[in-house]
């Protein structure tokens, strides 16, 4: 009996030994020793040794002068990765997949061909007629609650910017709690639908966003502000314009442009797609570096085609490009981008 569990224990010491010891050791050594770049994340560097991110995860660009990876359901967090589940017949996948259009769709045929739909979309929200009624944002609002309080807590100005507002507008208030006693003490998020409503009536044709403004010795300084045009309106009010004009014939977009990964955190898109960004990035550049706008484009597409790989070496699935590697060549060239 003790010689069996003898036997045992060295049993379980030996493959304790071997699977927790030396097989995680050997496969340290050889990723180390034979690849070391992608043993450690991918990351990369600036020249000062700072980390700028992983090849192997998406991150934000917001810039103009970058290409933009595929929407996140994560919000590129690598920690929260996860698909965004949305059902086909939920509004809010309806919604995202609008705010991805609004500012990037062009008309496919007519004498607009080729032109972005924004400037259009800019007007007829200043009109401020929706289906015949007035107050496009209160009618937003009204219709989508959810949105106008995803709107309030999408950021602390957001908030601040109502609290600012229930000062002001004591009345709107009590009526709101009049009407809704369950809620003695309303949120900012409590008053979005509220909000909204007033804010419509007395400021028709706009909508409260984000302006930057160069302050003393050439500070920036955000604030919120009523707005006519910009991207805000572009995005949140596509699919109310697309809903009223559904007869218009609009370019088709790459896939990938408005839809998410599996993981929300692919740090590929197709090259299809970067072609549809070139455009914009070229056109930034240019203005930039005061150049010949068609020498850039020409510059960048062959960045492009240079970076531009099919995996399992060209005998699967479409040419995709590495946003951050892209990215990184573009400051590399060109410098660092103008505010």
């Amino acid at each position: 009996m003790l010689h069996t569990l003898q036997k045992s224990i060295l049993l379980l010491f030996l493959t304790v030994v071997i699977c927790c010891g030396i097989y995680p050791l050997a496969l340290w050594t050889v990723g180390q020793i034979l690849f070391p770049f992608q043993a450690n994340g991918s990351m990369v560097f600036d020249p000062n040794g700072r980390p700028i991110g992983s090849l192997l995860i998406a991150q934000p660009f917001t810039k103009d002068d970058y290409f933009q990876p595929r929407p996140s359901a994560a919000s590129y967090d690598a920690s929260a990765s996860s698909s965004s589940a949305l059902a086909a017949s939920n509004y809010a996948l309806r919604n995202r997949v609008a705010n991805s259009l609004g500012s990037i769709v062009k008309y496919r045929n007519g004498a607009k061909a080729g032109q972005l739909v924004a400037p259009d979309m800019e007007s007829w929200f200043q009109h401020d007629q929706f289906e015949g009624s007035p107050h496009i944002v209160a009618q937003w609002a009204t219709l989508h609650n959810s949105l106008a309080q995803a709107w309030v807590n999408a950021d602390p100005s957001h908030g601040a910017y109502v609290d600012s507002w229930t000062k002001t507008h004591p009345s709107q208030v009590s009526q709101f709690i009049k009407d809704n006693p369950g809620t003695p003490n309303p949120k900012a998020a409590d008053l979005a639908i509220v909000f909204f409503q007033n804010f419509s009536k007395e400021l028709p044709g706009q909508f409260p966003s984000r302006v930057t403004h160069v302050a003393t010795y050439g500070k920036t300084e955000t604030t919120i502000e009523p707005v006519n045009t910009g991207s805000d309106i572009q995005s949140i009010f596509f699919d109310m314009w697309r809903q009223e004009h559904p007869a218009v014939e609009l370019e088709d977009v790459p896939a990938d442009m408005v839809t998410t990964s599996g993981s929300g955190l692919d740090p590929h898109i197709t090259l299809q797609n970067a072609l549809y960004q070139l455009d914009r990035v070229s056109t930034k550049w240019a203005r930039n570096l005061k150049r010949n706008p068609k020498d850039v484009k020409n510059e960048i597409e062959q960045i492009l085609n240079g970076k531009a790989s099919a995996p399992f070496g060209g005998l699967a699935g479409e040419k995709v490009v590495n946003v951050l590697d892209v990215n990184l060549v573009l400051r590399k060239q060109y410098g660092s981008p103008q505010s």
